[in-house]
């Protein structure tokens, strides 16, 4: 093949007076910037449209886009529990899938780095002509030349003071770092979902209060109207019972709209829509009183040894170790070895003659040594870089390891104290709930009065709120618990 063909002498005056061609070329350049000076806002003051906006509207509230995620088929009739709503946010829930694409990049990134241990082998090709003068011996003559090649060349980097292994270590760590981080994910998903789930539960049992705290006011205000009727009670009365009536039904719908609230909180903590419609099982009666099973001490330990979060800083500190091991091998000669094999075709002529050449195959081979010199202080620079991050991730490690000890410290104080509070919180319900009977009862006997009436009705219904709450917070506070040790979705031990 005869092509690339330069003329030489064509070149005089070329940046006086570009060639057509030029011509039409700079002429679309122009055009296409003045193009794309048209795409910007015209003017300062207003928002506006850019060309084509549409079509990310149209990609963006399209449900069945190839970048969304299938989502979940739930059934309208079943009622599902925790682990089953965990199940669910643990395979639809977008962190998740965010969080092992990261692990996989970061395991390609360690293919990347292992592949500098291989040799690199190419193959190129070429073909070009060229006309114009050329000296011969001790003339200048007018002559063209055409030359054809082919080649296979391979080099192999042997030797570089620990380069490459430094570059390896650094990417297997931070693959345990991402690795570590895709359980991390999983784990606040879980948490997540068990304290919107216990959120929800308590918002539903609010309801339930609130609905009864209604209807005693109700009772109360039936009983003053019957007392105002027959003379016993005076229209303040009357009036103060009907407030009280009309307050608890107020706070009735103020906990429907809580319960709601809860119930979007739960579904969106799911990785779903917010308007699926879900049932959700009520929280399983048991024992909330037992006993801790591991001191604090033990279970700061078990934090410190196994939170995943403690694992990627710590993967991060050694990855930052081997990148300055990496800087510095930069400092050192590099040795290489290098071979090629090919075939390559001449032909030339003079003043238009015939053209005569001839073809041959190639090779060559050798070791080549490379020390850089002076590279402007690159090299002094780029390890100075690595040894302030390095210092950098050891400052977070350490700090990190002072906030799992306070995260499980609070933690475990919280659910002690939450515990306590359960015994106190049902003695003062059965308090509240036996001293507003009486006093109801004196009332509707006429012996009573309604201010002593309306503040048992106000202690039973803190009461009633308060054991709800309390029985919540210990459900939550040991599943914070779970997630500051790091127990909270565990993963199995590899086998290998």
């Amino acid at each position: 093949m005869r092509s690339g063909v330069v003329h030489i002498w064509q070149l005089k005056g070329f940046f006086r007076q570009p060639p057509p061609h030029v011509q039409i070329l700079l002429s679309l350049c122009l055009g296409l910037t003045l193009c794309a000076a048209d795409s910007t806002p015209p003017s300062p003051d207003k928002p506006w449209s850019p060309p084509g906006l549409e079509r990310y509207s149209n990609e963006l509230t399209n449900k069945e886009s190839p970048s969304s995620a299938a989502e979940p088929k739930l059934e309208a009739s079943k009622i599902y529990d925790l682990p089953e709503l965990i199940d669910i946010a643990e395979r639809s829930h977008p962190e998740t899938r965010v969080a092992w694409e990261r692990a996989r990049t970061a395991a390609n990134a360690l293919g990347i780095s292992q592949s500098a241990y291989y040799p690199y082998l190419a193959a190129s090709a070429a073909a070009g002509y060229e006309h114009g003068p050329a000296p011969f011996l001790t003339d200048i003559i007018s002559g063209s030349a055409a030359q054809e090649n082919v080649a296979l060349s391979l080099d192999w980097l042997l030797f570089d003071f620990g380069e490459r292994q430094a570059a390896v270590a650094a990417a297997r760590e931070k693959l345990m770092a991402a690795n570590v981080t895709f359980n991390a994910t999983h784990q606040q998903i879980v948490f997540a979902v068990t304290k919107a789930f216990y959120d929800f539960n308590t918002a539903r049992q609010n309801v339930t209060v609130k609905e009864s705290s209604r209807a005693a006011a109700q009772t109360v205000n039936d009983a003053a109207q019957a007392r105002f009727d027959n003379g016993l009670a005076t229209k303040t009365d009357l009036l103060q019972a009907q407030q009280q009536t009309a307050q608890a039904v107020y706070e009735l719908e103020a906990a429907r709209g809580n319960l709601s609230d809860a119930r979007v909180t739960l579904v969106e903590s799911l990785g779903i829509l917010p308007s699926t419609e879900l049932q959700v099982a009520e929280v399983p009666e048991k024992d909330l009183n037992g006993d801790f099973d591991d001191s604090l001490d033990r279970l700061i330990d078990r934090a410190l040894a196994q939170r995943p979060d403690l694992v990627a800083k710590l993967a991060t500190v050694r990855a930052d170790r081997a990148q300055v091991k990496q800087a510095r091998a930069d400092f050192y000669p590099k040795l290489a070895a290098g071979a090629s094999v090919g075939w390559e075709k001449l032909d030339v002529n003079a003043y238009g003659g015939p053209y005569v050449g001839n073809s041959k195959p190639t090779y060559t081979v050798g070791i080549s040594l490379q020390l850089p010199i002076f590279d402007g202080f690159l090299r002094a620079n780029k390890l100075r870089a690595a040894k302030s991050q390095l210092r950098a991730a050891e400052s977070e490690l350490t700090d990190s390891r002072d906030t799992v000890v306070r995260q499980v410290w609070k933690a475990y104080t919280d659910l002690k104290t939450a515990r306590q509070k359960q015994d106190a919180a049902d003695k003062f319900l059965a308090a509240a709930q036996s001293a507003f009977d009486a006093t109801f009862e004196s009332y509707r006997q006429g012996l009573g009065t309604y201010i002593a009436v309306a503040n048992a009705q106000q202690n039973l219904d803190n009461a009633r709120s308060t054991v709800v709450n309390t029985r919540a917070a210990i459900h939550t506070t040991s599943a914070a618990l779970a997630l500051a040790v790091g127990d909270l979705a565990k993963p199995v031990p590899h086998q290998p």
